[in-house]
């Protein structure tokens, strides 16, 4: 049986919020605090831009989308920010069923096209990506396409 997956309202964001810090810690960071991210959640769960998936019931995995509008696709992209699922639920279908719901808000919002990042030595969810039609690399057939970041130290917080 696939595992139920909704998308999230706003008396949802104190559980959102403790997903996200659990994945936060599933990394091997401490930073942002709980409070923090709560307050993030709170702020982003209401907007047009922003979607948040509970999977399980109890909810025991979270997906962030982000919604940008694309001049290149004439649509909105959707960007998969962030797929959590604890421990105990791995294995479980669950992580499957949040990116496929993923896939499928998406579909329902007219985006083109759907873009994500993940860690390049974490084959189970390259595995999973790849499984479900994700692909490295540009949208034109041989041209590699590099995802790339750039902190701003001076604006970070001590410890981050």
């Amino acid at each position: 049986m696939t595992p139920p997956v909704r998308v999230a309202v706003r008396d949802d964001a104190t559980v959102v919020a403790r997903l996200l810090a659990e994945f936060r810690t599933h990394t091997g960071r401490d930073w942002p605090p709980e409070a923090t991210m709560r307050a993030s959640v709170e702020r982003l769960i209401g907007r047009d831009d922003t979607e948040y998936l509970l999977g399980g019931e109890p909810a025991t995995g979270v997906v962030q989308l982000r919604y940008r509008h694309s001049v290149w696709f004439d649509a909105d992209d959707c960007h998969v920010e962030d797929v959590f699922v604890r421990a105990e639920a791995r294995g479980s279908g669950l992580g499957r069923a949040l990116v496929a719901a993923a896939i499928e808000r998406a579909r329902q919002r007219g985006c083109r096209r759907l873009e994500l990042d993940t860690a390049e030595e974490n084959e189970p969810a390259l595995a999973l990506y790849r499984s479900l039609g994700f692909r490295s690399g540009g949208d034109e057939p041989g041209r590699l396409a590099v995802f790339m970041r750039r902190r701003i130290p001076e604006n970070l917080p001590p410890g981050a």
